[in-house]
This record gives C-alpha cells, structure tokens and sequence, in this order.
C-alpha cells in the first residue's frame, strides 16, 4: 500500500469504528448474554491465549449485557482483544499490512503530526463532578471494570489506559499505559513504572513532588487504535504520542480541554476519568495478576483523586453502534 493510499483508506476515527471494522472482517466475537466481570469476563478471553487457539483465529470480544458478583448490570459494554490479541487485529487497528507495520511506525516517530484542539468533544457529552461523585454506584463505580485475574486482583483494574500528564517545567506531554486500580467512588490509585528511571508520568510527578504541588492526569480509555498503540510505547521523554499518533493516523489527533484540570484528552475518546495526584502521598496497590503465571505483589503507588467522570452518551452497545 503507498503512503497516497493511505492517506486516503486511514485508520479509524475512534474505538466504535474500530470496532466496526473487526465485525466486517470477521474479528469481533460479540457476547450478548449475561457475563459476570468480577469471575467470568477476562477468563473466558483468556482461554483463547492458553486454550490452543491458533493465533490467526483469535478474535475480539465485545460484552453487552455485563453484570458483578453483586446482581448489578452496567450499561457500558466492556471490549477486550480489541487492539492486539493477534497482528490480524493490530493491523486493522492501523488500516496497514502486518508486514507494513514497522516502517509505519519508524515513519510516524521521524515526522509526527501535531495534535490540535477543538472546543466541543464526544467524550464529554456526559460530565459527573463533585459531589455526585461520591454517590453509591457513581463516579469510577459507573464503569464496568472487569477483575483481570479473579482470586488473585486486589481490585477491578484498568489496563488499557491512555494516562496523560505534562512536565510542570516544560509542559511536555506524556501518555503512558499504566494500571489504574478502583478504590473508591472518587478514588483510584496507578502504578507508574515502565522502564529504567521511571515512566514519563512518573518523571513528571517527582517534578511536581520537588515544588510541593499536586500534579494533574487524565486517563483516558477507548482512544481511537493508533492514539492506544502510541501510550506504551518507549519514545523519547520530550516527544509527544499525540504527534506520534496522528502521523499513525495520517490526520492530526483531535484534543479537547479536560473540565476540571489544566490538561488535553482525545476528544473522541469513549471515557475519561480526570484528578488530581498529590505530592506527598502513596497508597498500598496491588497484589495484581501482570500475566499468566505472574503476580505483582503489593506497593505503595500514586493514588488520584477523581474530579470527573466524562463519557459519550451513545455508548457501543446493543445497537452495536
């Protein structure tokens, strides 16, 4: 495929889409019945890592009706195996050839495409602050996290995160992936360390520790494939994954300014949880099942007081939207 090709054929716009594009292909196994996150979610996509399944017939999940251990059900879908449980689904992620994809990627990271900002954004069509935060069921409560590995997890946890932060000196943004565990209506606490020296987050919230400030994040979920692909990744400290990520895109990143911190988040994005992480203060996390066979046992990480919850009103769901 040539470069003139794909600016024309581009990846998608944003996680519904995506998801589209997985269903025409033949990669979206779409879950309609009950299923519980708390027991029974993230084991059954498992099975297809460790059952046998060839990796050319892994597929990914969409879950409808989810349900807790409690008899609750949610009214947002949970995805799982969207972006990467095989290089068939990858690379509709980046409307690429697999065999494609690595000079994509030198490419994007030599010439990024600068990210820009608009005034009105999906992923704030729904807005909940204060004190409603705090109410049963609210907050981070809203949201169907799933128990990554039952019996071992010390909380339901996001993982496929998009955690945004600027360095307090420069204002360089980061994204990074990291793990992001529920405790409260209003709290959560992540765990930023990715590699040697820390994690660009992780650097930028020592910054703040030395001013005595609180330091502002935005973690972000349901981004479109290339904004996703981009959060892990080893870049350089000072490059920003939104740049990297619209080169990806072959348009630039929509960005749109967060409610409630000093902060820019995917305006397309399907939730986003905004707060604030404090400079003198760490809570215990985890034990928490990193991958099969392994367990990451308990630490002090930073715990983020949740200021909003944002997400769109038309959610992926049985509409299959």
């Amino acid at each position: 495929m040539t470069r003139e090709a794909h600016t024309q054929a581009r990846p998608a716009r944003d996680f519904q889409e995506h998801l589209e594009r997985l269903d025409r292909a033949g990669l979206l196994m779409r879950i309609d019945r009950p299923v519980n996150k708390d027991t029974q979610l993230h084991p059954l996509v498992r099975w297809q890592f460790i059952g046998g399944v060839p990796e050319a017939e892994r597929k990914a999940f969409l879950f409808t009706n989810v349900v807790d251990s409690r008899g609750r059900t949610y009214d947002i879908p949970v995805a799982l195996g969207a972006l990467s449980a095989s290089p068939q689904i990858y690379a509709v992620g980046l409307d690429r050839p697999v065999e494609e994809i690595g000079a994509e990627w030198n490419e994007a990271i030599a010439n990024p495409v600068e990210p820009v900002l608009v005034d009105n954004a999906p992923c704030q069509e729904f807005v909940e602050t204060g004190d409603d935060l705090k109410k049963p069921g609210h907050g981070v409560a809203r949201l169907p996290v799933p128990v990554s590995t039952p019996g071992f997890d010390a909380a339901p946890y996001l993982t496929a995160t998009l955690c945004i932060t600027k360095d307090p000196e420069t204002g360089a943004r980061n994204t990074g992936m990291y793990r992001a565990a529920l405790k409260a209506t209003d709290r959560i606490a992540v765990r930023m360390v990715a590699r040697p020296g820390g994690a660009g987050g992780w650097v930028h919230w020592l910054k703040y520790r030395e001013r005595n400030e609180r330091m502002p994040i935005a973690i972000a979920l349901g981004a479109a494939p290339p904004i996703v692909f981009a959060s892990p990744q080893k870049l350089a400290q000072d490059l920003d994954e939104f740049a990297v990520a619209g080169a990806l895109a072959g348009a630039p990143v929509e960005l749109v300014r967060c409610k409630t911190v000093p902060l820019e988040i995917p305006a397309r994005a399907e939730i986003v949880i905004e707060g604030w992480i404090e400079p003198d203060l760490l809570e215990p996390e985890a034990p928490f099942g990193e991958s099969n066979g392994y367990v990451a046992l308990e630490a002090f990480n930073m715990p983020v007081q949740v200021t909003a919850v944002t997400h769109r009103r038309k959610q992926i769901g049985r509409a299959h939207v």
